[in-house]
C-alpha cells in the first residue's frame, strides 16, 4: 500500500503533535493556567536558588471577547514553569500593569456581560493568579478614561495612578520589568 503525501502529512503531524502533547508541564502554582513544556537539557539552566521580581506590562488583549488574554497567562506560565524548577512560591514574586487594550480584562463577569454580552473569560484566570499572591494592577488612568467604576473590577485588583506610575515604582522594588 502506498500513501499519498497528503495522508503521510497528516499522520507526521499528528505524532508531533501528541510528542508536544507529552512534553506539556501541569500547573504547579496556577492549576488551570499556564501549562508549560519541560525543556531537556537547556544550555541555560535555571539557577533555582535567586528570587525572581517581575513585573509583567500588559497592554494588549485578543480580538475575541470570549478568549483568554494570553499575555496575561504569561504570568502564570512564568510561575509554574518555575515551580517545575523547583523554586519555592515565595522566590517567585509577581506583579502585572494592566492598561491600554487590556482593560476589560480586569472586568467582573457582571460588568464584562454588560459591555460585551458574554462573561469575562480571564475572570477565573486573574482569581487564580491574585490567590497566588501576584499583584494585579489596574492604571487608574485607563479607569477614568474607560469609565470602570471600582466595583465593576475583578475584587483584588489593584489601582494605581497609572501603570507608568505602577511600574516605575514596582522597580524600585527590584521588580524587573516585562513587557507583553
Amino acid at each position: 500500500m502506498i500513501l499519498k503525501p497528503s495522508i503521510f502529512i497528516l499522520i507526521f503531524f499528528t505524532f508531533l503533535n501528541l510528542s508536544a502533547q507529552e512534553n506539556k508541564v501541569p500547573g504547579k502554582i496556577i492549576e488551570n493556567f499556564g501549562s508549560t513544556y519541560r525543556v531537556e537539557s537547556p544550555d541555560i539552566e535555571t539557577n533555582s536558588s535567586l528570587t525572581h521580581r517581575v513585573i509583567f506590562d500588559v497592554s494588549r488583549s485578543g480580538e475575541d471577547r470570549e478568549s483568554l488574554n494570553a499575555y496575561i497567562e504569561t504570568a502564570a506560565r512564568f510561575l509554574n514553569m518555575h515551580a517545575d524548577q523547583g523554586m519555592r512560591p515565595e522566590q517567585l514574586q509577581v506583579a502585572m500593569t494592566i492598561h491600554g487594550g487590556a482593560w476589560q480584562d480586569i472586568l467582573n463577569d457582571t460588568a464584562y456581560m454588560q459591555r460585551f454580552g458574554v462573561s469575562n473569560p480571564n475572570s477565573g484566570l486573574i482569581k487564580n493568579l491574585l490567590e497566588a499572591g501576584v499583584d494585579v494592577i489596574l492604571c487608574g488612568q485607563t479607569m477614568q478614561f474607560r469609565e470602570i467604576k471600582s466595583e465593576e473590577k475583578i475584587p483584588g485588583v489593584k489601582v494605581a495612578l497609572s501603570a507608568m506610575t505602577a511600574l516605575l515604582q514596582y522597580q524600585h522594588m527590584n521588580y524587573k520589568f516585562i513587557k507583553f
